[in-house]
């Protein structure tokens, strides 16, 4: 297992960690060191005792650094503790930016670290004057330097976090006004298109076709498929355009043919969907165990585009076959399964085929937590999709 650096650690953690071990060396130090300052000739165990208790004042070394180098300071003179008092100055440097206040520590440092010299070491020369400025110098400077780089560090993360912010408004800017184009094509070109089959089975129901009961009734099939598929249109074009939506008013569907059909495909029963299928000509069975629709909004648009999809996949390529719709409302969640036969009649080359439904249909399922599969069966194919009730969603509609 890799080791955690040390500048990942809690700070209370690291404090304790040199606080430890300050007290450690002290107390160590306090049999070998040429001085002991003004305690210079006392019991071993009283200048030990001296020592670990400057250590301990370390804890507090982040909270109130001035305070603590202060004491740390003026207890150097009272028992030369060098190693306490390197680690204080170093808790300076890091945390104060101000030249000045670092360059009287440093003076005032030196000086008790002379005195303390002095104290214990009456012939202390300029060796020793050395060692003292040396420990009281550069601690300062390291501390220093790893401040400057820590701020240097935090102001390049929050520069970054800016650029990141800007990007990433900058993209969603791109990506509403590749929206809104999607928008505008589809509205000049499918919208356009599919109001005028409207407009023109309307005409064909009420015109020659209105003495011809099949005529008409495929007529009314056609005008009814156009008035639904310019309502979803409408609501895609509220997705990608939401400015082009009024408030507490939804949109007028392309070409300006208003839907009676409800609002949402979510409100349509499944029985009304397969009779639908039926009047196209297809040969569906539905079998539903349990009450779906009371199942919770997700769950009913998840169904009803499913069994939509596979109704219209089974027409298109496997025309004459017959489609069986099982749905099972269960205490684990809804089980669907739509299978349809082989074809009995040759396939039409005029449908055009995108080839994205059952992927779609895959990641609305895996969005609410289900699965889904497509595969051939016994020479036609079968769809089954899984949907598990929502944490906190009711479960009346299980059997």
């Amino acid at each position: 297992m890799a080791a955690t650096p040390l500048s990942r650690w809690p700070p209370r953690r690291v404090d304790a960690l040199v606080t430890a071990a300050v007290v450690a060396l002290g107390i160590a130090d306090s049999w070998v060191k040429p001085s002991s300052g003004l305690l210079t000739g006392l019991p071993t165990p009283v200048i030990a005792a001296c020592s670990a208790a400057v250590g301990l004042s370390l804890w507090w070394r982040r909270r109130w650094p001035h305070l603590v180098a202060v004491f740390v300071t003026v207890m150097h003179v009272v028992s030369f503790t060098p190693v306490a008092l390197a680690a204080a100055m170093y808790t300076v440097g890091s945390l104060d930016r101000r030249l000045k206040v670092l360059f009287l520590y440093g003076v005032a440092g030196f000086v008790a670290g002379l005195a303390g010299l002095r104290g214990g070491l009456p012939d202390a020369g300029i060796r020793e004057a050395a060692y003292s400025l040396a420990a009281i110098v550069g601690p300062l400077a390291v501390g220093y330097a790893v401040g400057v780089r820590r701020d240097l560090t935090a102001a390049v993360q929050a520069r970054v976090a800016v650029l990141e912010r800007e990007n990433r408004l900058r993209d969603e800017r791109a990506r509403a006004e590749e929206r809104a184009t999607i928008a505008r094509e589809m509205h000049d070109v499918v919208g356009h298109r599919v109001s005028n089959m409207v407009l023109a089975a309307g005409a064909l129901e009420s015109g020659p076709a209105a003495g011809v009961p099949e005529a008409a009734r495929t007529a009314e099939l056609i005008r009814s498929d156009g008035r639904q598929a310019l309502e979803e249109l409408r609501e895609i074009l509220g997705v990608l355009a939401p400015s082009r939506v009024t408030a507490g008013e939804p949109p007028e569907p392309a070409g300006g043919v208003r839907a009676a059909v409800p609002s949402g495909p979510d409100t349509e029963e499944l029985s009304d969907l397969v009779a639908h299928a039926r009047d196209r000509g297809q040969e569906v069975e539905l079998r539903v165990n349990g009450h779906p629709e009371i199942l919770p909004l997700p769950m009913r648009r998840a169904l009803h585009r499913i069994v939509r999809e596979a109704l219209t996949n089974a027409a298109k390529h496997a025309p004459g076959a017959t489609v069986r719709v099982d749905v099972a409302c269960r205490a684990d969640g809804v089980h669907l399964d739509v299978a349809n036969t082989a074809p009995t009649r040759p396939k039409s080359p005029d449908l055009p085929s995108g080839g994205h439904g059952v992927v779609g249909l895959t990641e609305r399922v895996a969005l609410l937590g289900g699965t889904l599969t497509a595969g051939p069966r016994d020479g036609g194919f079968l769809l089954s999709a899984f949907i598990p009730h929502s944490r906190g969603a009711s479960s009346r509609g299980a059997s």
